[in-house]
């Protein structure tokens, strides 16, 4: 314990912590360009036409249905070939983007159709336009239904993210796996950055549910605390 504390943390945990912040940069990018996908494949299959949302539920389905590592390949190793060359970052970015994209797809095409049509009626016969009605009215509800979920996705991506070190990223689990084939001490090192993990995922975490509050309306939050006083209340009650 004493050589795990006092010697490797302090020796390689700033090694680790380089590869960690790799591990944020292309999560939180690709993260950022997912929403983006998802939100226009959403708006794409609700559009109303017949090429457009069929093309969006083949992209869907393939890139839902064919393991994240695979994908990582083809962008990485197979395009080269057809004369597309992406640096190992970038290519796991794009890879991560669209896997995650093809998922909030459904999660934003499903919180915008929740959203009750005589909203957007309402905001049209005041003379809103349909963009309007949308940015104003129909986005930030289906935003707030949407976040719990994304939230979700973005900690899985986070996780995730580690399959690029396949690819050559230089993110966490590679610094991780240079450390062992050096040291030869892989149960340390791979608590090391189990930890690591741990933080993380547990900061992304908390910052959604941080997102989730700010977003929820006022009125929305007291009637939640009322609720939670009401139900904490009823289990001090003897029975």
């Amino acid at each position: 314990m004493y050589d795990f504390f006092f010697v490797l943390i302090p020796r390689h945990m700033p090694f680790l912590l380089e590869g960690a912040l790799v591990t944020l940069e292309i999560s939180l990018l690709s993260m950022v360009f997912a929403v983006l996908i998802g939100l226009a494949c959403a708006l794409g299959r609700l559009s109303g036409g017949r090429v457009l949302p069929r093309v969006i539920a083949v992209y869907v389905e393939i890139w839902r249905d064919v393991p994240l590592i695979v994908q990582l390949m083809v962008i990485f190793f197979t395009l080269p070939q057809a004369g597309i060359s992406l640096p190992a970052f970038w290519a796991g970015v794009l890879g991560l983007s669209l896997n995650v994209g093809a998922y909030l797809s459904e999660v934003f095409r499903a919180a915008i159709t929740s959203i009750d049509s005589g909203q957007r009626d309402a905001g049209l016969s005041i003379g809103m336009s349909r963009l309007t009605v949308f940015i104003r009215v129909i986005l930030p509800q289906a935003l707030r239904i949407a976040v719990p979920t994304i939230g979700g996705y973005f900690i899985s991506l986070l996780k995730d993210s580690s399959l690029v070190s396949f690819i050559s990223v230089s993110d966490l689990l590679r610094h991780g796996t240079i450390l062992i084939s050096n040291t030869y001490r892989s149960m340390e090192i791979y608590f090391m950055v189990a930890i690591i993990y741990f933080v993380m995922s547990s900061v992304a975490s908390i910052a959604v549910r941080m997102v989730e509050q700010h977003l929820t309306p006022t009125y929305l939050r007291a009637g939640a605390a009322k609720a939670e006083s009401r139900r904490a209340e009823a289990a001090r009650v003897p029975a």
